[in-house]
């Protein structure tokens, strides 16, 4: 298990040397939770803990640093919300199988740099690269592995070229790591390779209670049998079960979910080819 580190507490505050799963406030991007279900709260998991200190980290060293796993544990949302934690984060949305020119044209707009992206690359490059050294950044690049060595390069150029060097935090999934670590200008320019995981089966009774009020009803076997059937320890599959089960609740006109109602919702849901 990911433990915390002292490091953590320049993300997080004296919460992150509370109790396991502590709920903080006001820190999460607007937009940033799935679905924006009414009452959501936002854990400190060993995953986010983990991010933030190594982002903490990374930014003080201006460095790479690498963020793994499967869909749904919550990668990009510890990233995008320690890096708005930090400040002067930089978020780049890029199209599948991106060229360098839309990496281009997606800093351009994160940066906030007005007009339009010059066509001339070298002019492109010269308002980004200014705009990167007048404010130490953190460039964060969602799907890193489906990025081709040319854009990678790329971001190793920006990086190279920004005086005392430049934060960038790739996040990816366990398959893409194979792609990124055949990136030899990684190896020297990473600070942290991180590998999260899911939920385990002792920490669901703790994370999904505080993770929304609803669940504090339902007994800790129970919520253990709907991570084993349904969610497999991951927080977006709870956060959408919650989401059904606040509708189902508004529906029934019951105050808690009892466990034919629960049983309800995952049938529902749990269909072949909706797992999201």
């Amino acid at each position: 298990m990911l433990t915390t580190a002292p490091c953590s507490q320049t993300v997080w505050g004296e919460t992150a040397a509370g109790e396991p799963f502590a709920v903080v406030d006001d820190v999460v991007p607007p937009g940033l939770h799935f679905l924006a279900v009414p009452g959501l709260r936002t854990l400190l998991t060993p995953g986010m803990l983990a991010v933030g200190e190594a982002l903490a980290d990374a930014c003080a060293q201006r460095r790479f640093v690498c963020v793994l796993g499967d869909a749904g544990i919550g990668k990009t949302f510890a990233v995008r919300t320690a890096a708005h934690r930090l400040g002067a984060a930089v978020l780049l949305g890029l199209r599948a199988q991106p060229a360098p020119a839309d990496l281009r044209a997606g800093l351009h707009g994160a940066l906030g740099l007005t007009g339009t992206p010059p066509a001339d690359p070298g002019a492109a490059d010269t308002l980004i690269r200014r705009a990167l050294a007048d404010t130490p950044r953190i460039v964060v690049v969602d799907d890193a592995d489906r990025m081709s060595g040319s854009c990678l390069e790329y971001l190793r150029f920006l990086h190279d070229g920004t005086p005392g060097g430049l934060c960038v935090v790739l996040i990816a999934g366990q398959r893409g790591e194979r792609h990124l670590r055949a990136q030899r200008m990684l190896a020297t320019r990473t600070a942290a390779w991180l590998h999260l995981g899911a939920l385990t089966r002792d920490q669901i009774p703790l994370a999904v209670p505080a993770l929304h009020p609803l669940w504090q009803a339902v007994v800790p076997g129970h919520l253990q049998a709907l991570d084993a059937r349904f969610a497999c320890g991951s927080l977006r599959r709870w956060v959408l079960l919650t989401h059904h089960t606040q509708r189902a609740l508004a529906a029934t006109g019951a105050a808690v979910p009892d466990a034919r109602l629960l049983q309800t919702v995952v049938d529902r849901i749990d269909t072949a080819g909706r797992r999201p």
